[in-house]
């Protein structure tokens, strides 16, 4: 699992060097992942959005869902 947050800027950052605010994400790895290498999953959750990756690509593109959006996902597959 990685411990470290993945900062980014923010997009109401302009380009110029002005009102500058970076965020970060925290990712943790999915209970249901093995230790093996396979079926890896990562989130990170905000107050508006979840956000999902591969932990195996992590530069890789990411998914985000709204927060209720998500939890109403979790509550079905956990059923």
């Amino acid at each position: 699992m990685r411990t470290g947050l993945a900062w980014f800027k923010s997009s109401y950052s302009d380009n110029e060097g002005g009102n500058c605010v970076e965020v970060a994400l925290a990712w943790r790895k999915s209970t249901h992942s093995d230790s093996e290498g396979g079926n890896c999953v990562e989130v990170a959750t905000c107050p508006d959005a979840v956000h999902v990756r591969d932990s195996k690509l992590t530069s890789s593109p990411e998914l985000a869902v709204q927060a209720r959006a998500w939890a109403e996902f979790v509550a079905h597959v956990g059923a």
